[in-house]
């Protein structure tokens, strides 16, 4: 069984491959949903933004390429390729691309009781 299903398995990838930056555009594709995890690769073309929103998970955006400025809560921050950041769980953030930029976004949220 693979746990990540959308990507091929033992073979060297490019990210930025599976979601192209394109005009105008916001694109993503998810590689795992779960309650308690999240793992999606987006490409953002300059000037595109996820307007401020929060989630119940800690959100870690690991820069691809190009450069984007990521405000949380009112701190402004400039992450470029090759840069990761972590927006806290329940914490107001937004992500703004100041260059064409791709990034993949891993949420890990509370696990869940199995109770």
């Amino acid at each position: 069984m693979a746990y990540i299903d959308k990507i091929q398995h033992s073979q060297v990838l490019d990210l930025k491959a599976e979601v192209p930056i394109e005009e105008e555009q916001i694109l993503s594709k998810t590689l795992v949903q779960r309650k308690d995890l999240g793992m999606t690769v987006f490409s953002l073309d300059k000037d595109q933004e996820i307007g401020r929103h929060s989630s119940p998970g800690d959100a870690m955006v690991n820069v691809l390429s190009g450069l984007a400025k990521i405000t949380i809560d009112e701190e402004i921050f400039e992450v470029a390729a090759g840069q990761t950041i972590v927006m806290p769980a329940n914490i107001p953030h937004s992500l703004y691309a100041k260059e064409a930029f791709q990034m993949l976004l891993v949420v890990v949220k509370p696990e869940v009781d199995h109770d």
